[in-house]
């Protein structure tokens, strides 16, 4: 009977370990790779590493935008001390130890075993937590987007939102470069999820760098003058664009009102936050007199000495009557009609063209259509097509009304005059990472002569008489330019108000302009809103420094300006006013800048005669003189200006025509 016991317990150890023999072979050897996944399952945790986000640097190399490492603080509620821990932490992190208290009590009640308590530490805070001898306080290591000059090209820059992506400027359209690629740590933890050691899978990529042809030196003028003109004239908002005529790059692009960057991203949505210069269109005034003008040298026989009727201030268009109000102008060369910014002149003007060659150059000019820069949310403007013109729609064209566009597009037109005829596309991209930027090939658009014919007549406007001065005028430089004042239209009355887009766009040096620089200023109110008034002023102050910072040798002397004497200021305009009682929204428009400036005392030579006489004669005669003389053509001179008899003011130069 005890040898029958022995037996059976034996038989039962034998399968006992036979159980236990097969078990082990089933776990360590049949399922040995899924039970040994499921354990590195659980003890393993494989976790992100964020990568470094790629700096945006301006033209020089400074930094604009960069990503620095931040700390954050987080507890385990359900191990930490609630008084402990919020009397500790209050004191480091300088928050009221009463309200900590209270979160981290919720957060035990509630079994949450993760509570941040701050994010963003500095340097000193992480360094000092990170030697707390506390059990359940811990510090994650983040990366934090820093912009270092504060609202310095905030509209150009953008922001990232909390998990790194860019949702605005530059940093959401080049958020592909900027962003890298994570990569991965595998993480050992202990049955309580504390890490024992880790080990790096794959290293992340940072981001690339990107710089951008803005120069901060330059961006913080024009942001400064800007902000400065839009208080002065009371405007809601304004921009300003400063750009290289022949490259396309844009050194500055400044909107008002600004914002900064570090700011919390909850503000994502702020009107401030809205681009001005690329992303609200308006009607320009008679800044776009300079594509009607280019297209009638193209299309037209008409030329800076063509004579045009300006019909002493008013036109009728198909039973509405144009008034330039407060009086208007006869008969006068188209250079003047330019100078003086005459509606009714440039109506004629653009009668003389047609519709179809006036919205082939408005389209020519990049007008109705992106420019391409790499900023989000950029407008075309609008321009309707043909087949929506009404009767009087070239009128008003022609004086820029009926169409809309943006800063940008308005520097991008005026660097066509200044390069000789080629629409150059804005450039805001130098370098990603080593790699030039390169930007579309130029196109020619119109000819060089036209291009050169209309610097010389938009240095009119900026001299004497014409509505940029003295306001435009640079020391040390000539310069051409267009001031433009568009009264602004209200779609509630069909109206327009008495507030207005004042302008001025303009390039420097004239003979071979190194820069473009566009200014506008939008909900300017009464006569010194205008653009010859409120935004030349922006265009000096820009300008002048641009032109220092880069160095361009001046082509003038500097003198004393011409002496002025003051005089009681009559009311100024020469806004263009359909006749009352019209269904249609009024035609108003624009100004005459130069009506409320004191007149001059002439000072200065007077110019000869030098028609009937050849190239030589003529360019003898005005060197014995002192004077300066731009010869046009061969052969005989026939027309010239100013005309003979004009007093020649300081760095005026006389043009002649010459033929056979």
């Amino acid at each position: 009977m005890a040898e029958r016991r022995l037996t059976v317990l034996v038989g039962g150890v034998l399968l006992w370990a036979a159980a236990i023999l097969f078990t082990l072979v089933k776990l360590q050897v049949v399922h040995h790779r899924q039970y040994a996944a499921m354990a590195r399952a659980r003890q393993e945790m494989v976790v992100d590493i964020p990568a470094p986000r790629g700096s945006i640097l301006d033209r020089t190399g400074a930094p604009l935008a960069m990503s620095v490492p931040v700390d954050t603080v987080h507890i385990n509620p359900l191990k930490v001390d609630p008084v402990i821990a919020a009397g500790i932490l209050s004191a480091k992190l300088h928050q009221d130890k009463n309200e900590l208290y209270q979160r981290i009590v919720a957060a035990r009640k509630n079994g949450r075993g993760y509570l941040v308590v701050a994010r963003n530490l500095n340097w000193e805070q992480g360094d000092s937590l990170s030697r707390l001898p506390v059990d359940g306080i811990e510090l994650d290591r983040q990366s934090q987007r820093h912009y270092p000059k504060g609202t310095l090209a905030a509209h150009v820059l953008g922001t990232v939102d909390f998990a790194g992506v860019g949702d605005a400027g530059v940093e959401r359209t080049l958020d592909p470069y900027l962003r890298g690629t994570p990569g991965k740590e595998h993480v050992l933890t202990d049955v309580q999820h504390r890490g024992i050691e880790t080990e790096t899978a794959v290293p992340p990529k940072p981001g690339v760098p990107v710089t951008l042809t803005i120069d901060e030196r330059l961006q913080f003028v024009a942001e400064r003058e800007l902000a400065a003109a839009v208080a002065a004239h009371g405007a809601a908002s304004g921009s300003v664009v400063v750009m290289n005529p022949h490259t396309g790059e844009i050194l500055a692009l400044a909107s008002y009102p600004v914002y900064d960057p570090n700011a919390p991203p909850e503000a994502a949505n702020a009107p401030q936050r809205e681009n001005h210069a690329s992303s609200v269109p308006f009607e320009p005034g008679s800044v776009f007199k300079v594509i009607t003008l280019s297209a009638a040298l193209e299309t037209t026989r008409l030329r800076p000495e063509s004579i045009i009727d300006c019909g002493n201030g008013s036109i009728t268009l198909f039973g509405r009557t144009i008034h330039e109000a407060h009086g208007g102008y006869g008969a006068m060369p188209m250079a003047q009609v330019l100078a003086k910014s005459s509606n009714v002149g440039a109506i004629r003007i653009g009668m003389t063209v047609g519709q179809q060659n006036m919205y082939e150059y408005m389209r020519r000019f990049g007008f109705g259509q992106k420019t391409g820069i790499p900023l989000p949310g950029e407008s075309r403007g609008r321009l309707r097509p043909l087949s929506r013109w009404s009767k009087v729609s070239l009128a008003s064209v022609s004086m820029g009304q009926e169409v809309s566009v943006t800063t940008v597009q308005l520097a991008q037109a005026a660097a066509v005059v200044a390069n000789g005829g080629l629409l150059v596309h804005p450039r805001l991209v130098l370098k990603i990472g080593d790699q030039l930027a390169n930007g579309d090939p130029p196109v020619r658009i119109i000819r060089p002569e036209t291009a050169i014919t209309m610097r010389q007549m938009m240095e009119g406007v900026v001299m004497p008489g014409g509505t940029g001065y003295p306001e435009a005028r640079l020391e040390g430089y000539s310069v051409g330019g267009k001031t433009g004042s568009a009264q602004i239209f209200d779609t509630a009355s069909h109206r327009y108000t008495h507030k207005y887009n004042g302008s001025f766009m303009g390039f420097a040096p004239l003979t071979n302009p190194a820069i473009v620089v566009v200014a506008t200023l939008n909900g300017t109110y009464g006569n010194l809103g205008f653009g010859g008034r409120a935004a030349a002023p922006v265009f000096h102050a820009v300008a002048q420094e641009a032109l220092r910072v880069l160095d361009v040798p001046k082509d003038l002397p500097e003198q004393a300006p011409v002496e002025q004497v003051a005089a009681t200021k009559p009311a100024p305009g020469d806004l263009a006013i359909a006749e009352l009682g019209s269904p249609e929204p009024n035609i108003l428009e624009e100004e005459s800048d130069q009506e409320g400036a004191a007149p001059l005392v002439e000072i200065g030579p007077k110019v000869p005669d030098f028609r009937g006489k050849n190239m030589r004669s003529v360019l003898a005669q005005a060197a014995s003189m002192g004077l300066t003389v731009l010869p046009d053509g061969s052969g005989i001179a026939r027309v010239q200006f100013p005309p003979a008899g004009a007093t020649l003011h300081q760095g005026e130069r006389i043009r002649v025509r010459f033929a056979r």
